[in-house]
This record gives structure tokens, sequence and C-alpha cells, in this order.
């Protein structure tokens, strides 16, 4: 018999809350693990989803399983593939579940259930000494930031260690948005690939951001910010490796640095200025918003243009597709855990047990938080 399996659905387009109802259980393929959710944690991608309807990832089919970040008990493992020679039942993983991408669309493989189906190359083992709770705010800003610093076809920048960081000087990576999620992995990541790091937060972050490994910290709503770090980075005769930018204002803030200084002149972007949970039920209303990103992207288009700067959009479930997720998950991410070279941050913000509480958690994200992620135990 297998598992009883329980899941937080999503029935269709724009229900509001998620219904909590039993669900099937899929055992894993070659190349994949079955694990039982300990906890989970949430992402502005979930609420988005559930709130903008079929104008964002409009391949997706209801009833579905949202959720991309689980942490838990390994229970089943595929054979006939690399899974088998990294896992066995009794692990204890944190995985990136990616159900949402285009490429599986499958609801076995989202995480707001009791049991999760994870690829094998986007999971890493865990010590017994960290909580799934905290665990599982890892893997949505591991990989967003992994794409956007390590992907051929964006920094490119050369893969971390699980050494020392090295010492400087060093080239120089730009991480817009450092105390948030995908923040506090990018910070970590790129010193631990060799690289320096200037950060932005705000000032009561600063300390935050610089105990992650940040040189220098900077306030993301000082209007002198692009300036100050421009000025940084001549004053120190520094180099840059590129950007990564996160939050509102971010790329533009990022184009504007990079096409001032020495250095690689690409931006990786997790963010565009439209809340898909904010989007209006009208047509009308949608046609106007539209209008509206229409436009920036033309005016952002340009701004890149005359600074002879590049940049593309992020979509985080890439790294399983490529060899970057066995690299950072079942090579980087699973020693520097077990040695503690890696700091799992932002912290946990618990808002409850059981999937009941998951339509709490994606309200409590919506409204906004600050150097935390917001986690459902189970």
């Amino acid at each position: 018999m297998p598992p009883l399996n329980r899941a937080a659905y999503l029935v269709t387009t724009r229900a509001v809350p998620l219904e909590v109802r039993p669900a099937p259980y899929t055992p894993p393929g070659p190349d994949e693990i079955v694990v039982k959710n300990g906890a989970i944690a949430v992402n502005p991608v979930d609420s988005g989803k559930q709130r903008g309807g079929d104008h964002m990832l409009s391949w997706i089919k209801y009833p579905f399983v949202l959720g991309s970040d689980v942490a838990g008990e390994v229970v089943e493992v595929g054979t006939g593939g690399r899974a088998s020679t990294l896992f066995k039942p009794g692990d204890r993983v944190v995985g990136h579940a990616v159900g949402l991408d285009r490429r599986s669309g499958k609801p076995s493989e989202g995480a707001f259930q009791l049991y999760t189906v994870l690829r094998s190359n986007v999971a890493s083992k865990i010590p017994d000494n960290l909580s799934y709770e905290k665990a599982c705010v890892l893997p949505m800003g591991v990989s967003t930031a992994a794409c956007g610093l390590f992907m051929k076809d964006f920094n490119a920048l050369r893969y971390p260690t699980s050494a020392e960081p090295h010492q400087q000087p060093a080239p120089t990576f730009i991480v817009w948005g450092g105390s948030t999620s995908v923040g506090s992995n990018a910070i970590q990541l790129a010193r631990a690939a060799g690289y320096d790091v200037f950060a932005t937060s705000s000032p009561k972050n600063f300390e935050y951001v610089k105990a992650l490994g940040a040189a220098q910290a900077f306030d993301y709503n000082d209007p002198k910010t692009v300036g100050a770090m421009v000025a940084a980075f001549k004053d120190g005769d520094r180099t840059c490796a590129g950007a990564i930018a996160i939050g509102k204002g971010s790329l533009e803030a990022c184009v504007d640095i990079v096409g001032a200084v020495p250095g690689r002149k690409f931006v990786a972007q997790t963010s565009v200025p439209i809340s898909p949970s904010a989007m209006p039920s009208s047509s009308l209303g949608v046609a106007a918003v539209m209008l509206g990103y229409m436009w920036w992207n033309f005016s952002t288009g340009l701004r890149t243009r005359l600074r002879g700067v590049t940049t593309k959009f992020i979509w985080a479930s890439d790294v399983a597709a490529t060899e970057i997720g066995e690299m950072i998950y079942n090579d980087f991410l699973t020693n520097a855990l077990e040695t503690g070279r890696y700091q799992v941050k932002p912290e946990p913000q618990v808002v409850g047990k059981g999937l009941e509480h998951v339509q709490e958690a994606l309200d409590t994200n919506m409204r906004g938080v600050s150097a935390t992620k917001v986690v459902v135990t189970l």
C-alpha cells in the first residue's frame, strides 16, 4: 500500500483559499526521489499564480499543487538512474520542487503536499542538526541565485567551492536586494566562488548582509546609492563581475552601475514591475497594466543599449535542466552545509503546522516580510 497523501490544491484559476484534500501518491522515476515533507516554504510565484490567474504560468492545468521549497525525509528512491547513487530511504534532504516549470507541469512535483517527487539533481542531503523548517528556506533562493550567477548565458561566474573564499582583491559582484531570500544566497554563492560582493539592503539589514559576506552594504532606498557604488568601484580600483537585480527598481539601478564601471556588462534579472497578485480581473484593467509593462520594457531596453549592458530574466528551475543543478545541489551545497561553511538564510517565519496553514503563509508573504521566509511545518 502506498502512503496516504494530501495536498493543498489550487482547484481553478484565482481560487482562494487553496483546498486541502486527498492526493495521489506518485512513485519516483529513475532520477527522482520521493520525500515525506517535514516543512515547506512559500514564494511570490505561488501567490502570483493563485491571485494572478492564467496571466502567469498559463500552461498549468487545474487542479494543481503549487510550491517549490521542500525539506524532509526520503521515503523512496527511483531505480536505474543516478538518484540511487546519491540517496537512500531515511536520508534527510532539502530540494527544489519543479512542478511549476513548463517542462514538468506535474502536481506530483509541487511542494504543498505531504509527499513530493524531487529530481535528484536539485536535492541535497542536510546534516542532522539542521531542522526542516530552517532548511526549507533554501531551494528557490539557491536555484534563482545559481542560475543568475553561474549559467553560461547569464553571469557565467566560476563555480563555488566548499573551501574558504578567495582573498581580496577579487572582481566584485553586485547583489541588489541582498537581504532577500535570493540575495542572501547570491552573496554567499558569489563569495564561495571567490568574488567580492557589494550588496544593497535597508540600513537595518546592513550587518545581516555583511555577515553573509558582503564587503560593503548600500541603502537601496537612497537615491545616491548608484553614484556611491560607482565611486566605490573606482576608488577601490575594482572590476565588475556582473550583477543580479532583485526587487523594484533594481534592474535600472544595476544597469546604471555596471554600465559605468569596468568589467562585465551583464545584469541577471529576477523582478518585473508587475505584481501578478494585484493583476486586475477586468480586461480593461489588465490591458492598462500590460501597456505600462510594455512601456517599462521599452524604456529599460533603451537604457541598457545606451549603457552597453545586457540583461536576461532568470527562470530558477532552469538549473534542473542544466549541469548547474547537479553542481550546486549534489556537489557544493551538501558539503557546504555539512561543514557549516554555508549559512541557512533567511530565517524561517513559521506560521503554523499542517497544510491548512499554507494559505495563511501565502497571505503573510504577500503582505511583505524582511530578511525572513514564510514556512509551514508538516
